[in-house]
């Protein structure tokens, strides 16, 4: 990126002209970013990794370290048969009150409905809101960058790749999220349909739990990104551990016209193959809202579709049970069956 067009982006953020009076601050600032830039301080403030990880005396990012000690302690608490039942429940509407439309999102009222069916059950509920990637500020979920693509190693647990400090990819969200699904027994998300997919801010969440299925929990094994290390280690053997699995689900697809059943196929999809627990038929559910009546009147569409609101309270009950059975020793029938191809 040349001099002028970094600078070019970095000034943008302070486009106000309330900033003009700061202008020689900025470009000091700015100066300092771009040096940061050109020399690739991606993780600027490291410690010796220590005893534990494969290479002890590698310099590792001690935002990375910290994030992995929360999901270490997050994993922990999960386990522990003493703690209440936690579900996570997931609005992946890109809608809230605060965005462009100023309104309540019906993804956001059927979850909250998921919500109240689970604390009935007595669970804890982690209610993770995606619309806020879109009204609170500075606030992201960067994409991935398909490190796992060049070598299942290569791909961190959690992952490495945030926050990168030299170009400025920073406020990452997705290490409290990892934090979050590591302490649930359950999770059920709730998205819309939007042009026959699920929305932007879930697949960008689900395209970033990739390290959860088979991610490597030690970026020193690799000295950070060394493509080459990260083959070796795969070739010798990788076991693709799957960190989230054993956890129960379930899914609830909404749309207007189409769309609902590939996107709740391809979510209880990915959710099995991460090795997440089904909870049965009725945690799976795909249905249309005021099929194609007005955008303007689906909040009274759904006001008046009461079947579906039971429907998506069936959801969490079966989520809680699920919840309940594996945390009683419930096995599934494929649980002794190895896989003759791991990934």
């Amino acid at each position: 990126m040349s001099r002028d067009a970094f600078r070019e982006r970095f000034m943008a953020r302070f486009y106000d002209p309330a900033f003009r009076a700061e202008d020689a601050s900025l470009a000091r600032l700015e100066a300092i970013a771009w040096d940061a830039y050109s020399q690739g301080r991606k993780a600027p403030v490291t410690e010796k990794a220590g005893p534990g990880f494969a290479d002890p005396d590698y310099d590792l990012s001690v935002e990375w370290r910290a994030a992995s000690e929360r999901v270490k302690a997050a994993q922990a608490r999960q386990r522990d048969p003493a703690t209440r039942s936690r579900v996570l429940v997931i609005n992946a509407s890109s809608r809230n009150d605060y965005t462009c439309p100023g309104e309540m999102s019906k993804s956001f009222r059927l979850a909250k409905i998921a919500q109240q069916a689970l604390e009935r059950r007595t669970c804890d509920v982690d209610f993770l809101d995606l619309s806020h990637l879109n009204s609170d500020r500075d606030l992201h979920i960067h994409p991935c960058k398909g490190c796992v693509s060049t070598a299942m190693p290569l791909c961190h647990w959690p992952c490495s790749c945030y926050p990168n400090h030299s170009l400025g990819l920073v406020n990452d969200w997705m290490n409290e999220i990892y934090e979050r699904f590591a302490a649930c027994h359950g999770v059920l998300i709730v998205t819309p349909v939007y042009w026959y997919q699920v929305s932007a801010p879930l697949k960008l969440m689900m395209d970033r739990l990739v390290c959860a299925d088979g991610g490597n929990p030690d970026p020193t094994s690799t000295h950070g990104k060394k493509a080459d290390e990260a083959k070796r280690l795969e070739l010798a053997g990788w076991d693709y551990p799957k960190h989230l699995a054993g956890r129960a689900y379930g899914v609830v697809v909404h749309g207007d016209v189409a769309g609902i059943e590939d996107s709740r196929r391809a979510l209880a999809d990915w959710l099995d193959w991460m090795g997440f627990v089904e909870a049965g038929a009725k945690s799976r559910l795909d249905r249309f809202i005021g099929y194609y009546e007005p955008y303007a009147t689906s909040h009274e569409a759904l006001d008046r579709d009461e079947d579906m609101q039971q429907e998506v309270a069936n959801v969490a009950q079966a989520v809680a049970t699920c919840v309940e059975q594996i945390r009683g020793g419930r096995k599934e029938p494929d649980d002794a069956l190895g896989t003759p191809r791991a990934k």
